[in-house]
């Protein structure tokens, strides 16, 4: 043990000690100075205790020489590696190993202090002691232990990374140059419908053809020479099991640590969905999402197409322009369902009746268009339209109703027609329209007379449109004259139409664009609530009360809100529902006798007469007339026109005035023009007549005139007819 009280160098120990040799004192010196030079502290322990320690040890201890110098050495170790240090130093003394060891040193100032230690037996003072040297290596245990730290945050990273990866719904692969697949997730290997271990090791043309595995070859060969990576490409892919999805994919280039490409990485996703909705979306684009057929942009550009080929090959093309009659009605009255399944039924019978090779679409509503290419000429476009006409007059049963349409088909052809699409299909439609107006369910060519007319249906619409928003309407009266008093006792409202521009327009011509167009449910609001006010304007003139006979169209009769503007035009006017008469048609009556019953049922009840006009023309029986809440029926004109000469129309009038009798209906003939006709009437016990002879249909003030003259006990007078 080296005795010391203060602080000394290691080459005065060694001076002072007795009864060494100059030569041995310069021995000792020179292995002083490797000691303090060496860059290790070194000790000895002899029992247990420090007997020597260096100056470096002192200085990395953070000990003077006096504390460490008889202390136990066990007292420095960290207390978690006491236990471990004392077997390795055993282990290594007796096995005389020389290897170093580990472990934490506790410095004065409580620091902990890593060294790297080698210990062997000496004797020291002729006693058996341990020589032991040590390196403070805290430095590189921290950077040992930053590296781990950094090398377990990789891990967790790379772990959370796969994970991810794992739990992500989009596909995932890597893969080496080549294009063998090195890795996959879960999510790829349900894209593409293979086990992982099916998958690894093989390269794309696992789920691809010959022309999907070119075009992936192109990608990535285009990414390995730009090194720009790819987004969003969509690639039909092959499952297993043989079926095909669409994915898209995006990709970049896997580098190393010196930046040199060693493969790739990307991502691939499922848009087989997407991409079945984008198809249906383009679908629905050019296609009527009800019947399937074409729209009038796809019609459009097979039209345009054809008409390219035929202009190549001289060939015609027939267009046909058509609309079906009577579809609004059914429409509105049965409800839409019942308006999409005509609409189906009527496409299923156009596709039978036309070739494969005959192009069939729907522009909306209840109007189709043809394209018959080629055709030899008008004889072979008007054998197919009268097949179309055929199909179309056939009934449809839906709903459990019977319903029946009729088409009206304009026809115009290439080139004669027009050198254009959009021209083939205006000619078509205007064709189509002059087919209306020939009385509907027929076909027409389109000629150069057709485009005068259309033209002036087009400025009838918009002037008769004008005459309504501007007042320019009017209604003239007819009278009925009653058989059993000699008196007016009733008077029909008739409208009447004079345009600044387009002159005196007859009902016969304007009625039917009303028709077609809807203005005949405003217009003949309007015509109710006139005539209404009319009436009781003439009473409060002092004169007699009259029943005020008022038409309705089908469209006005099927309009929801039929009965308020009934009320609303009594209430307005203040005339008692019972002098207000409405007058229908046979044919409407049995248009949906169901539906018809339930709405007369509904103007019935609000006290309203109402009368069946044209009677006579129809289908209408005895059990059906009986059925329905009529007051009144009218017999038309053309039964009335040829009596009493012609036997059929007096049996036929004498019919009708039996039925009436039968059920306490009042009879009015219309149309009576002649003497001879107003007697025959009057001795067939007719109620009321109405006509020419009596009265034409007159202003309102000249009616007030003729109610003055004749409103009591009037006698019959023949008026000339003019």
């Amino acid at each position: 043990m080296i005795e010391t009280s203060r602080q000394r160098s290691d080459e005065e120990v060694l001076d002072n000690q007795p009864g060494k040799i100059p030569e041995e004192n310069d021995y000792l010196l020179l292995l002083s100075q490797i000691i303090n030079n060496v860059g290790v502290g070194i000790y000895i322990v002899q029992n247990g205790r420090f007997a020597y320690v260096s100056p470096l040890f002192v200085k990395l201890s953070g000990y003077s020489e006096d504390e460490l110098i008889d202390r136990e050495t066990a007292g420095f170790v960290h207390d978690e590696d006491r236990a471990r240090i004392r077997k390795i130093a055993v282990r290594r003394l007796k096995n005389k190993n020389g290897e170093a060891y580990e472990y934490r040193f506790v410095k004065k100032n409580g620091e902990v202090m890593w060294i790297l230690e080698k210990i062997c037996s000496i004797v020291y003072r002729d006693e058996k002691a341990t020589l032991g040297s040590f390196m403070d290596i805290t430095g590189r245990k921290k950077a040992e232990q930053l590296r781990e730290e950094a090398a377990e945050a990789l891990r967790r990273s790379e772990e959370r990374y796969r994970n991810i990866i794992e739990q992500m719904e989009d596909g995932y692969f890597e893969t080496d140059l080549a294009g063998r697949i090195a890795y996959v997730n879960e999510a790829e290997c349900r894209n593409i419908g293979y086990a992982r271990d099916e998958i690894l090791g093989r390269d794309y043309n696992l789920f691809s053809d010959e022309e999907t595995g070119g075009e992936l070859f192109r990608l990535f060969s285009d990414i390995y020479r730009t090194g720009q990576p790819v987004r969003a490409y969509d690639m039909k892919l092959i499952k297993k099991d043989g079926s095909r999805s669409f994915n898209e994919i995006s990709a970049s280039l896997i580098r190393n640590e010196r930046d040199e490409p060693v493969g790739f990485r990307g991502i691939a996703r499922d848009v087989t969905e997407r991409k079945k909705q984008e198809e249906r979306i383009r679908y629905l684009a050019t296609h009527d999402s009800l019947t399937g057929l074409p729209n009038r942009i796809m019609f459009s550009q097979l039209l345009s197409h054809a008409v390219e080929a035929a202009r190549r090959y001289e060939r015609q093309i027939a267009v046909f322009f058509i609309d079906l009659d009577r579809f609004k009605i059914i429409n509105d009255s049965l409800g839409h369902e019942a308006g999409d399944q005509l609409l189906s039924g009527i496409t299923a019978r156009f596709r039978q009746t036309l070739r494969s090779m005959d192009v069939i679409a729907r522009l909306g509503g209840d109007e189709f268009v043809v394209m018959i290419e080629p055709v030899s000429g008008e004889e072979q476009a008007a054998v197919v339209a009268r097949k179309l006409l055929a199909v179309s007059m056939e009934p449809f049963t839906i709903m459990g109703e019977e319903c029946r349409i009729t088409a009206s088909i304009g026809i115009s052809i290439y080139p004669g027609d027009g050198e254009d699409e959009q021209t083939l299909i205006k000619h078509a439609d205007m064709a189509m329209y002059l087919a209306k107006e020939e009385g509907k369910n027929n076909f027409q060519f389109y000629s150069c007379d057709t485009a005068p007319l259309m033209v002036e249906r087009l400025s009838m619409e918009t002037r008769l449109r004008y005459a309504l928003e501007q007042g320019n309407l009017s209604l003239h009266y007819q009278a009925k004259l009653d058989f059993r008093n000699g008196a007016i006792n009733g008077v029909e409202a008739l409208l009447r139409w004079n345009d600044p521009v387009l002159g005196s327009v007859t009902p016969t011509q304007f009625i039917p664009v009303a028709e077609e167009t809807g203005l005949i449910v405003p217009i003949g609001f309007w015509v109710l609530k006139t005539a209404c006010a009319q009436n009781m304007t003439w009473q409060r003139e002092n004169l007699p009360p009259l029943c005020m006979s008022v038409n309705l169209s089908l469209r006005q009769l099927l309009d929801d809100k039929l009965i308020d503007k009934i009320q609303k035009a009594l209430s307005e006017s203040g005339m008692p529902p019972g002098l207000l008469e409405l007058e229908i048609t046979e044919s409407m009556v049995m248009y949906n006798p169901d539906r018809i019953l339930k709405i007369l049922q509904e103007i019935k009840a609000l006290g309203v007469r109402l009368a069946i006009d044209d009677f006579g023309t129809g289908y209408s029986s005895l059990a059906q007339v009986k059925a329905f809440p009529i007051d009144t029926l009218k017999v038309d004109r053309s039964f009335i026109r040829n009596i009493p000469y012609g036997e059929k129309d007096k049996a036929i009038t004498e019919t009708i005035l039996a039925m009436g009798r039968t059920l306490n209906l009042t009879i009015v003939a219309e149309g009576v023009e002649t003497k001879e006709q107003m007697s025959y009437l009057e001795q067939q016990s007719c109620d009321m007549m109405q006509g020419f002879y009596f009265s034409r249909p007159i202003p309102p003030n000249e009616f007030v005139t003729l109610l003055r003259k004749h409103g009591r006990n009037l006698q019959t007078v023949a008026i000339p007819k003019e």
